[in-house]
Order: C-alpha cells, then structure tokens, then sequence
C-alpha cells in the first residue's frame, strides 16, 4: 500500500502555474488535452517519479514542491518522442528543460546525480568548447558518487590504458565565440 501525505489547499501554490507559463516555453501547458501520449511514449517513464502527463496536471493543481523535487525533469533524456507524437505539438522537451533551470534556480539539486552530470557537462563545453571525457569523469564522480570512487578506478585505468579517454583536453579554436553563444542562451533561459 502507498501512503501519501494529503495536501490541503490551503499548501499548494496558485501562482506556480502563472509562473511556469512565464518560461520560456511554458504556456504550451495551456494547450495540454492530459492524453497521455506524452507518458505512453517516454522511454524513460518506468524511472519516473511522475509521467510527464503528472507533471503537467501537478503543475496545474499548484503542486511546485512535487514537480521540482520530482527525479522526471532529471530523467527526461530529451530524445522529444513526447512532442513529435503530443496531439497538439507541445514542446514537452522544452518545458522540461524550464522546470530542470527553475529547479536549479531554486536549489533543488542536492544530491540529484542527473543535475551534477548535467551542470558538469556544460561547465566542460564552456571551458574547452567540447567535452573532455576525462575530466567529466573524474568532477561527477568526486561530486556525485565520492564514497563510491574506488569503484571506478579499475574502470577508469582500463579506458585511459586503452586510448579510450584521452588524457589532455583539446580545446576548439575560437573558443570566446562558444562562450558568448553560452552566455546568450543561459540569458535566454535556454541552458
């Protein structure tokens, strides 16, 4: 038997959905018929908290803590099957990229494995111009996964040994152009 905690009224937040409508993205909810498309065709939904049909319903009952603590916007894998197939073309992807950069606005990635990986990722894209592999590994896996570091020496030596990850970054020439794209988009709100 699940046992949730029962929500008065009194605790949800009317002003979550005018909020959400704000980002970038965000008015698409407006257009939400709760089909169920979306969640029927999400290939990581088993791992979900929420189906993206839930989250669009929670954020429209004003449930803010439960969209934004939900692991759903960390799991979406951004491969938009919901949006090609959603019968009436939402960005779903998009709304859940706003609600991933509200999360982290707010603070709401402690201990979120997903979020460190993804903060990590951009933080290597806007010092080499790419990912440097290596560095991705050895930064997640000391902010994510420290006490279980040991775990992926072995691992790690093997692809090193192998060629596998190279040992020195390589930067892209013109690197100031990728960083001011970077700056525009996480001004936009796009990041």
């Amino acid at each position: 038997m699940i046992e949730k905690d029962i929500v008065c009224e009194a605790g949800l937040e009317h002003n979550f959905l005018e909020e959400i409508y704000s980002l970038p993205g965000g008015a698409e909810i407006k257009k939400c018929i709760q089909c169920g498309t979306c969640t029927g065709s999400c290939p990581t939904s088993y791992v979900m908290d929420y189906g993206p049909r839930k989250i669009f319903s929670l954020i429209r009952a004003g449930f803010r803590d439960e969209v934004l603590n939900s692991n759903t916007i960390w799991f979406c894998s951004s491969c938009y099957t919901c949006t090609v197939r959603c019968p009436k073309e939402i960005k779903i992807t998009d709304v859940m990229y706003a609600l991933k950069r509200l999360a982290i606005k707010e603070g709401r990635t402690k201990g979120r494995k997903t979020a460190v990986l993804s903060q990590t990722f951009v933080s290597m894209v806007n010092k080499y111009g790419r990912n440097h592999e290596t560095e991705l590994m050895v930064r997640y896996i000391l902010k994510a996964e420290f006490f279980n570091a040991l775990k992926f020496v072995t691992q790690g030596w093997n692809l090193l040994s192998n060629g596998r990850l190279p040992f020195k970054p390589h930067r892209i020439k013109h690197i100031n152009e990728i960083r001011k794209i970077l700056k525009k988009v996480d001004e936009l709100g796009e990041i």
